[in-house]
């Protein structure tokens, strides 16, 4: 059997995915917007920061994948431990 705590791991999902929406939805306006500026610095800088807030939509989704990873781990530590 193993024991998870569903109530907490679940709530983090839900958190982590309203936050990536976000970041999503923040580059995709971003990238939008820019498109409508002259080509120049400032449409140059808004391109860099739609790409900034969409790597860190990924790196986000990379980090919350990995620590999933870990707590399934050592909740499975835990049980085979407590056997």
């Amino acid at each position: 059997m193993y024991a998870v705590n569903t109530g907490t791991f679940t709530m983090g999902k839900v958190v982590f995915l309203y936050r990536s929406l976000a970041y999503r939805n923040a580059a995709a306006d971003i990238l939008r917007k820019a498109r409508k500026l002259p080509r120049g610095a400032d449409r140059s800088a808004a391109r860099r920061y739609a790409r900034a807030l969409r790597d860190l939509a990924q790196t986000e989704a990379w980090l919350e994948g990995r620590v999933a990873d870990e707590l399934r781990a050592v909740s499975r530590l835990k049980v085979a431990a407590s056997r």
